[in-house]
């Protein structure tokens, strides 16, 4: 990676909301990003390649939003590591939480980006662990899409009505 990019990144960290477009969207998926990726404590890097790859699907090649979303996910991953005021229980309710406040990002959770990280893992018990927590965030999502699915519609409208013009 660059050192401009790192440069860049570490401005970004401290005033993301203010200079990232869409910033909450591209938290919310590191966040989800980062729960499957810190319940393994083997991971490596290889995780992160792939975070960037999807990154640069779902950014149209993007390489910057990619990158940043690869690397707030490792920041992320990193606090539940390093015990630095994140862990699991705090991860997973903080999804929770912003799904509560913005239902529309259950839309932002997919099974198929999630399932890339599973073939990284080589312990049984990580395993199920992961898949647990797949299986936790498909079920979040439909409950919410389900549940949330009127105030989605009109968050929806609202919010591409405000980038229309």
């Amino acid at each position: 990676m660059r050192l401009s990019f790192r440069l860049k990144h570490h401005f970004f960290s401290a005033f993301r909301e203010f200079f990232v477009h869409h910033h909450g969207s591209l938290e919310f998926r590191a966040k989800v990003f980062a729960l499957m990726i810190a319940v393994n404590p083997d991971s490596t890097a290889e995780s992160y390649i792939i975070i960037k790859n999807i990154g640069l699907e779902i950014y149209k090649n993007d390489e910057e939003r990619a990158n940043l979303l690869m690397m707030t996910t490792k920041e992320n991953v990193n606090k539940v590591k390093e015990n630095n005021g994140l862990d699991i229980d705090i991860l997973v309710a903080s999804i929770q939480k912003d799904l509560k406040i913005i239902p529309r990002y259950a839309k932002k959770i997919d099974k198929d980006e999630l399932e890339k990280l599973l073939p990284l893992t080589f312990d049984e018990d990580t395993i199920s662990y992961q898949e647990n927590i797949l299986e936790f965030l498909v079920t979040l999502k439909e409950d919410t899409l389900n549940k949330k699915e009127k105030q989605i519609a009109k968050d929806e409208k609202t919010f591409h009505s405000q980038f229309a013009s």
